[in-house]
């Protein structure tokens, strides 16, 4: 049986409502990584939110004072439909990545549980550090697949979808091999049960 392209798959979540799930789950390891990436506050920042789903990020940074303007970006059509039905005047758009790229840069770029759906998630850690991101800007990156984490090995044989595992040690490396300075790694939204939610920081100087 071939795999199934992870778009459609979350697109078979919006229709059943999963993308409330995904958000409640998320939510508190998506707030700790806001405060990792400890943004400036003496200024206003443009932010880029990748595989954002119904765009729940994307009005939770949107609420920071100094965000001057958030995008959200995703794979998934009906996703995409869901985030416009819930946030009228966002700025959303549907995109094959990693061929998309913005019309500009931005201040920060915030992932999260999208990277290892991709076949090769280091020449996207390489894009968003050339393409994507402004110099001085920061991205933090967060994904609950990755090999220490045992309950997530076995996602992509229970849903059809490709993933690409690395491990905490690989992952720091593509970072730096991407060009991100003062990477740090965090295991963040840790509960019992839960190794937590590996979070990747990286800064472009």
């Amino acid at each position: 049986m071939s795999l199934r392209d992870a778009t459609d798959l979350f697109s078979e979540w919006a229709d059943k409502g999963k993308d409330r799930g995904m958000e409640k789950g998320h939510a508190n390891s998506v707030h700790e990584m806001l405060k990792i990436a400890d943004l400036p506050r003496k200024s206003n920042f443009t932010a880029i939110d990748v595989g954002c789903g119904n765009g729940w990020v994307c009005r939770l940074i949107g609420e920071d004072d100094f965000c001057s303007r958030i995008v959200g970006v995703d794979g998934s059509q009906k996703m995409v439909e869901k985030a416009k039905s819930l946030d009228a005047d966002g700025e959303y758009y549907v995109a094959k990545l990693p061929h998309w790229k913005p019309d500009t840069t931005f201040d920060l770029i915030h992932s999260m549980e999208f990277l290892y759906y991709l076949k090769e998630p280091e020449k996207m850690l390489k894009i968003f550090h050339d393409i994507w991101l402004k110099s001085g800007g920061v991205a933090v990156i967060g994904i609950d697949h990755y090999l220490e984490n045992e309950d997530s090995l076995d996602w992509a044989e229970a849903l059809n979808v490709h993933m690409s595992t690395r491990s905490e040690k690989q992952w720091e490396k593509a970072m730096l091999d991407a060009g991100f300075v003062d990477v740090s790694l965090h295991r963040v939204g840790v509960k019992d049960g839960f190794v937590g939610t590996l979070a990747m920081v990286g800064h472009k100087s």
